[in-house]
């Protein structure tokens, strides 16, 4: 088993619940389902399309809470380790304890140490950073939109290289699993702080 394969299964095995949450109140959609769900209103960067994925997940929720407070959790990146545990040892190259245009960020997620770079920033609404690991280039990006009861967020990533194909072989849904862990915790911590 490689390297970056046994990384990712034992982050799956590490007590991370991933199918605990379930953003639509459904199980865990398969990629096909994901893509046929996908936001029309993402900006996908070339090369990185769901067209282009050797893995690919969507996802999204409403939360009842402003989406200024969301926004605040989903920026606040090296918070994350408190309130989501797939995402460790998390910080921003340069200092600053908030996402923005052109941020370069590390973290740890599925096992895997990922370097990152803010490629589009439309502050309380867009985020999408690119991520490069071992074996691994992703593209994640988030849209947030005022609705009634709160707000709707979407994230949706695209992720190539042999990395991608070891995270999705064992199991084609851990990355809509993990998503819909994220925004399981970003719901109750929103609402929890609106």
């Amino acid at each position: 088993m490689s390297l970056l394969k046994s990384a990712a299964v034992a982050a799956l095995g590490a007590g991370i619940t991933f199918g605990a949450v379930a953003a639509r109140g459904q199980a865990a959609l398969s990629l096909t389902e994901d893509v046929a769900h996908r936001s029309h209103d993402i900006h996908w960067p070339t090369g990185f399309t769901p067209e282009d994925a050797d893995l690919y997940a969507h996802n999204e929720i409403l939360v009842a809470a402003p989406c200024t407070t969301v926004w605040r959790h989903i920026v606040e990146a090296p918070k994350w380790p408190s309130w989501y545990p797939n995402s460790q040892n998390v910080h921003i190259l340069g200092g600053g304890d908030a996402l923005q245009q052109d941020s370069r960020f590390i973290f740890d997620t599925f096992g895997i140490h990922i370097d990152a770079h803010v490629g589009e920033y439309a502050s309380g609404t867009r985020i999408g950073w690119f991520g490069n690991g071992p074996n691994i280039n992703a593209y994640h990006t988030w849209l947030l939109a005022d609705a009634p009861g709160g707000c709707q967020v979407v994230t949706e990533e695209v992720a190539k290289g042999p990395g991608a194909i070891a995270i999705r072989k064992p199991d084609p849904a851990a990355m809509h699993k993990g998503h819909d862990l994220w925004l399981g915790r970003l719901k109750a911590l929103s609402e929890q702080h609106s």
